[in-house]
């Protein structure tokens, strides 16, 4: 498959910026949208887990009741979508089974080869207590975070991550904690609005002599 010229991808990742107006007479195309979901679905995780769940609110309803938990911030209503993050609240030896029977599926193995595999998993999660484990199932969303991002600037597609709201009031909102989630970050996805004064701002970045240390 041929490469993306570095080139160009740094010229979109310049481009892209925590969009703080969107067009609310703008949606993204349900085709590509399909995409950029698949992009947060193809993001890495510790040992492959996937400790997450998506979830895509576009009902405008619900946006309403999330917008003044979310410290009534425009993105949440005008962006085309909303996503929010949320990481198991543990991640349990039910989600580990659940992962092993879908690599068995894949690529077409008995789930009794992947035990060895199974059991380092189920070992690095029982030296966790439960908080610190929802805090590591958390870092894997930030980790999904970046590449959603990442694929929405390589497709012209504005975005802005955002933890400006009320986790435990997401998770009312959106019965996650009954499912055993709990909302982590949020990004709002769609296209800028020509009057958003924050387009206009120069990017501002340290050089990268002064936060990349080469040994």
């Amino acid at each position: 498959m041929p490469a993306t010229p570095p080139d160009a991808v740094l010229e979109q990742l310049r481009w892209r910026y925590a969009t703080k107006k969107f067009d609310p007479a703008r949606t993204i195309a349900p085709d590509l949208w399909a995409k950029l979901e698949q992009a947060a679905v193809l993001a890495p995780s510790s040992y492959g887990l996937q400790p997450w769940r998506f979830v895509v609110v576009t009902d405008p309803v619900v946006r309403q009741r999330l917008h003044p938990v979310s410290w009534n911030q425009p993105q949440i209503v005008d962006a085309s979508h909303l996503v929010v993050f949320a990481a198991k609240n543990p991640p349990t030896p039910a989600d580990v089974d659940r992962h092993i029977a879908r690599i068995a599926e894949v690529r077409g193995l008995a789930p009794a080869a992947l035990d060895p595999y199974k059991q380092r998993i189920l070992g690095s999660l029982s030296k966790m207590t439960d908080p610190d484990a929802h805090a590591w199932a958390a870092r894997q969303c930030y980790i999904a975070l970046g590449v959603f991002l990442s694929a929405c600037a390589m497709a012209g597609v504005d975005a802005c991550p955002m933890e400006g709201f009320q986790p435990e009031r997401y998770d009312e909102v959106l019965g996650l904690a009954p499912r055993g989630y709990a909302s982590v970050v949020i990004a709002a996805a769609g296209y800028r609005h020509p009057d958003d004064p924050a387009a206009a701002l120069v990017k501002a970045r340290f050089s990268p002599d002064e936060v990349i240390e080469r040994v």
